[in-house]
């Protein structure tokens, strides 16, 4: 049997990646309202291949927000129900010219494709659709695909959707593949995430601009002002400094830091305490992501009125979203700089996530994906969020929850050349084949 779902798959895996490259084709930006017609039109373009792939019924959906579509394909008797999700809506590109090829148009380059979305997370659209159709439209259990539009600025109708659609999209089991493996070769399943909260800071101190020599010095600016705010938020090791944030340890054994630098590109010395499994997966971590202030080449001899900051701070496993939102801004409060007025506007939310991968399905889905990786499964963490992933859990506590891999460390997922790794993806693929064959059984 496994050697005739590999000779199935095989057959489909040509025409998937075609239609890979097609998606990708489409700057599906949820983020950009100037883009909300390419979301609609990959949502409208998953939902023909769902049809093409056997289907029985297709809906591109909206709880107010961008487009998800849902396709079912019911049960044979006696067989369980799986969820497949993965998103369709794609971060935005960055500079253009920084990229090796242009991001919308995906190229090949030593065995990966390169494109925004090419990895996260239009391979994990195709890579369902490629199963599917290796089954001929009639897999061996019941089936609900679910693409969604607005993950990447965080799902925020999901739950209204979830809410008007959740009897057709209850499953016994869900396969989410919207994260990453370790390496190309070693499957591995997610078993935490960070949360994650934003916020803006203002900063305010004077009523209008200022002349800097006529009120300088015993009068303060609103961005030396804000400045000082920020540094208040790390202390001298470069850990978090704000009270009441959840920090965790993860066991796991540490990383070199030397490699971990290179990956990352960074020349500084690393920052806070810990290994860096602890710092990476386990421990908060605070950034200041955006600044309204005057360029350099814009700048004025002035006392400026008022400075804006946004802040992101990712949550430990065992933190509460609001919880963190409600630390971050009594410290932002209490430590305002000069008897400054500070206003604090939340932004996102996200629940950090965590769970024991043990039971029946997931002893079935590690034997699975170590026939088609070749390698043993491990589970890992991710220092980066997926709010939904908590949310599902939350809505269907029966279910069985597994975040598999579509992506791997060299993937720059967000970042500039964004690329698959066509050998993994297609390990991938077989992968989810037999793991639906299996739970069959």
């Amino acid at each position: 049997m496994t050697a005739d779902l590999r000779a199935a798959l095989d057959r489909v895996l040509p025409g998937a990646r075609a239609d890979l490259e097609d998606l990708v084709r489409v700057p599906s930006l949820s983020a950009d309202p100037a883009h909300a017609g390419d979301v609609r039109a990959a949502a409208e373009r998953v939902a023909e291949l769902a049809r093409d792939a056997g289907a029985s019924g297709v809906d591109v959906v909206s709880a107010g927000g961008a487009p998800a579509v849902i396709a079912t394909w019911p049960a044979p008797e006696g067989a369980p129900t799986v969820l497949l999700y993965a998103h369709l809506d794609v971060q935005p590109t960055g500079p253009v010219e920084e990229w090796t090829s242009p991001p919308f148009e995906p190229t090949e380059r030593d065995g990966r494709l390169y494109g925004r979305g090419a990895a996260d997370d239009k391979a994990g659209v195709l890579m369902h659709l490629a199963v599917l159709r290796a089954y001929g439209g009639r897999p061996p259990v019941g089936v609900v695909l679910f693409i969604e539009g607005e993950e990447e600025i965080g799902s925020p109708t999901l739950p209204a959707l979830l809410a008007e659609h959740h009897d057709a999209l209850r499953a016994d089991v869900i396969v989410i593949a919207d994260s990453a493996n370790v390496a190309v070769d070693v499957p591995s399943f997610t078993t935490s995430l960070r949360g994650l909260v934003d916020c803006v800071v203002e900063v305010r101190l004077l009523e209008r601009p200022v002349h800097s020599g006529v009120y300088g010095g015993p009068a303060g600016d609103a961005l030396t002002g804000l400045c000082r705010l920020i540094a208040t938020l790390h202390d001298d090791a470069g850990d978090v400094a704000v009270k009441g944030l959840h920090v965790g340890t993860s066991g796991a054994p540490d990383r070199d830091a030397e490699h971990f630098k290179q990956g990352a590109g960074y020349c500084g010395d690393l920052i806070g305490t810990g290994s860096i499994p602890d710092r990476l997966l386990h421990h908060p971590a605070l950034a200041v992501i955006g600044l309204d202030a005057p360029s350099v080449a814009e700048a004025s001899n002035v006392l400026l009125p008022r400075a804006r900051a946004m802040l992101s701070v990712r949550l430990a496993p065992g933190d509460d979203a609001a919880r963190a939102m409600a630390a971050l801004t009594d410290h932002l409060l209490a430590n305002a700089p000069w008897g400054a007025e500070v206003i604090v506007t939340p932004g996102a939310f996200g629940e950090p996530f965590a769970m024991e991968a043990r039971g029946d399905t997931y002893d079935v889905a590690r034997q699975a994906f170590a026939d088609a990786y070749g390698n043993a499964v491990v589970e890992t963490g991710i220092g980066g969020t997926i709010p939904f992933i908590a949310l599902f859990a939350r809505t269907y506590p029966g279910a069985t929850v597994l975040v598999t891999g579509v992506g791997d460390p060299a993937s720059c997922w967000h970042g500039i050349d964004e690329s698959l790794d066509l050998a993994m993806w297609e390990r991938a693929c077989l992968a989810e084949v037999l793991l639906l064959s299996r739970l069959a059984g």
